[in-house]
């Protein structure tokens, strides 16, 4: 089939949104009806995304008609995402996780290390560029999707051909991986260390998030919303000034990461005036626009693009989850105290380095639905999935992108 042959079919903005809504909840059937998904903890913007995406190739490879989409919709859905972050990122909370937090975000620094390293060497073992190999490492994996199409763009701006989509085949593979990879290693600690659980009760463990009671006022819900609304707009805005600023100093950063930096600096300002952000509110903006984007960065993956490298993400995917469930056992566990709550952020962390936090999340309830509830993984894990992870990762991939721009040279 030669390029001459196919048709471009262009997708709207705002059909594209409405596309992946309906995308969303035929993820939501799917997961309801085939137990192995639901079991798996996988979220319903994958395997809807996936599904459309294998409509599309059929559709390419049937008709020869390529489906393009209008990303518009789905970058400003990015930025709001992580701005949903920031905002939920308060000092206080930060500094509530004290020393454990402190070293699982050095953990977390020397993995992201292990992982670009990783990815790099089968890059340059298969004779490919090296820097293909971050986004074989943190960029995908550690990164996941967002990660992935944010790096994806500047590096196919620097020549890298397919970046984006080699990227989000591996986050998509990575997500499913660290889902499938916590649970084993949580039941292998436990068999190995004979740990019976947590003594905790249950009143205990639900240290995380800010209650609120309801306003009886039916209308109640207006100002939060357009509040919300008004301060993600101002974050989304001024992060891009910030970033377009950097970029005038020869500094490349994502435009998510500018986001969410606007976004600590708003909510702590807003609790230094006690004036806090409505937090239910503002986890309900972060759940909408992460699922939405999630789908739309699945739909428009183009299936057909990855043929030639099968083996090569096969053989990345193998390698990256034996480095990670290696580094969760005779790391993570044992650093963090080898006691139950080290197990819970042991298969947090698997999640957390293959996936993304969402997947952290669901490794940890896995592990405390049948053990009991462990406070310090739920306070510890989702500060640093939610927050430094994305620091870090900015870090270490600018560090290797310059090591190999110096060993290019």
């Amino acid at each position: 089939m030669t390029d001459e042959l196919i048709r471009i079919q262009s997708i709207s903005s705002m059909d594209m949104l409405s596309l992946s809504i309906i995308v969303l909840f035929v993820g939501m059937f799917l997961n309801r009806k085939i137990r192995l998904l639901e079991e798996n903890y996988i979220p319903p913007a994958v395997t809807g995304g996936l599904l459309f995406s294998l409509l599309t190739w059929f559709v390419y490879l049937q008709f020869e008609i390529q489906i393009e989409f209008d990303m518009t919709m789905r970058d400003l859905l990015l930025l709001v995402f992580f701005s949903t972050v920031g905002l939920s990122a308060r000092f206080k909370t930060l500094a509530a996780g004290g020393r454990t937090l402190l070293i699982l975000v050095v953990i977390a620094g020397i993995f992201l290390t292990l992982q670009n390293t990783l990815g790099i060497a089968l890059a340059m073992l298969s004779g490919a560029n090296p820097a293909y190999g971050l986004l074989a490492g943190s960029i995908s994996f550690a990164g996941g999707h967002g990660t992935a199409i944010a790096w994806g763009a500047v590096a196919e701006e620097a020549g890298l051909v397919g970046a984006t989509e080699i990227g989000m085949a591996f986050a998509t593979f990575g997500l499913v991986a660290g889902g499938l990879v916590g649970g084993p290693i949580a039941r292998r600690l436990m068999q190995s260390s004979g740990l019976e659980g947590s003594t905790e009760e249950e009143g205990e463990a639900d240290a995380m998030g800010d209650a609120t009671s309801e306003d009886p006022n039916p209308k109640a819900w207006l100002y939060p919303v357009l509040v919300t609304l008004m301060v993600l707009a101002l974050c989304v805005s001024l992060g891009d000034l910030v970033n377009r600023y950097l970029s005038l100093k020869d500094v490349r950063l994502p435009g998510f990461l500018t986001a969410m930096f606007i976004g600590i600096l708003v909510t702590n300002f807003a609790d230094s005036i006690k004036r806090p952000l409505a937090r239910a509110t503002l986890d309900r903006f972060g759940e909408v626009s992460l699922h939405v984007f999630l789908a739309m960065s699945m739909m428009t993956i183009q299936l057909w693009s990855l043929g030639d490298a099968a083996s090569a993400i096969l053989i990345v995917l193998i390698a990256q989850i034996l480095l990670m469930t290696a580094f969760a056992i005779w790391v993570v566990y044992r650093v963090m105290g080898r006691d139950y709550d080290a197990v819970v952020i042991a298969a947090g962390f698997a999640g957390l380095g293959l996936g993304a936090t969402p997947v952290a999340i669901a490794n940890m309830n896995a592990v405390t639905a049948r053990y009991g509830p462990s406070t310090k993984a739920f306070l510890v894990v989702p500060l640093v999935g939610a927050f430094f992870i994305d620091l870090l990762n900015a870090g270490s991939i600018n560090f290797f992108i310059r090591m190999i721009q110096n060993w290019l040279i």
